[in-house]
């Protein structure tokens, strides 16, 4: 008996050693404070767990909401560099689809040379259709700005990663908080854990076939030689041009009462609360 269960552990290990969208982040914990991600509070009905894997590595983590077509939240270590950003080319994840050799996303047109429908590969996710002819920006969770190499920049650019956000907001402030207010909050830190993510919300787009967030939200963890420094959140409606910068402890509150969950944690309480 003893062997048997040893058996099944490790088909298990070599499973989620393989699968990119399984049922934990086993395959990248490395992109959680302490490797461990945020309590099952956040969880939603139909969730898919992703390693965002792009050109054979992983480059952040994404919870992913299969009935509302959006991510739930990305998960990954902040480092900006300067530079431009890459050529938007928008990607899907084969794996939400099924079984196929597909262990990283691909360019929608790249599935469909190799035999996928598109009807296959919308009834798992959002695909650029949804967003085309439409007043909602594909708002990055995880952003472009906050990688520090070309592929993990690259990796940034799938649709798992991405929500309808208002365009003001996405251009205005909240690119603010993404490009200034974080520089000066991480200055001193030796590593910067975040998690993005988003609240769903009542209205949809593409034939009601994608939620539209009520609010965009963020948290991010500061370690000084690998303590935990500080903490903070941010927080804005999503159709306002406004960010409130808060506290970590007031933006789990605040996250507890719009998901109308109980006792939302986003760093297992591991983090500073300050």
């Amino acid at each position: 008996m003893l062997g048997l269960l040893l058996l099944q552990g490790l088909a298990s290990c070599l499973w989620l050693g393989h699968g990119e969208v399984v049922n934990s982040f086993a395959s990248c914990p490395q992109f959680f404070y302490s490797r461990l991600p945020p309590n099952d509070a956040l969880n939603p009905k139909n969730p898919a767990w992703i390693c965002q894997r792009y050109n054979g590595s992983y480059h952040y983590a994404t919870l992913y909401n299969r009935d509302e077509r959006i991510p739930v939240y990305s998960a990954y270590k902040y480092h900006p560099v300067e530079g431009n950003n890459p050529r938007r080319l928008w990607m899907v994840e084969p794996q939400l689809i099924g079984k196929n050799n597909f262990e990283a996303m691909e360019m929608e047109s790249v599935l469909i040379r190799n035999n996928f429908t598109v009807e296959e590969i919308q009834k798992s996710q959002a695909v650029n259709a949804d967003y085309n002819m439409t007043v909602w920006d594909r708002g990055h969770l995880c952003p472009c700005g906050h990688m520090d190499n070309k592929e993990s920049k690259k990796a940034t650019y799938t649709l798992t990663n991405a929500v309808p956000q208002n365009k003001s907001l996405n251009d205005g402030q909240w690119k603010v908080y993404e490009r200034r207010t974080m520089i000066e909050m991480t200055k001193g830190c030796t590593t910067t854990y975040v998690i993005t993510g988003a609240v769903p919300g009542k209205n949809y787009m593409s034939n009601k076939r994608v939620n539209v967030p009520s609010h965009i939200w963020s948290a991010a963890c500061c370690l000084v030689d690998e303590e935990p420094k500080d903490a903070w959140g941010a927080i804005a409606e999503n159709d306002k041009n406004e960010v409130e910068n808060i506290t970590l402890g007031e933006l789990e509150e605040r996250l507890t009462e719009l998901y109308k969950v109980k006792n939302i944690t986003l760093f297992n309480n591991s983090c500073s609360q300050k």
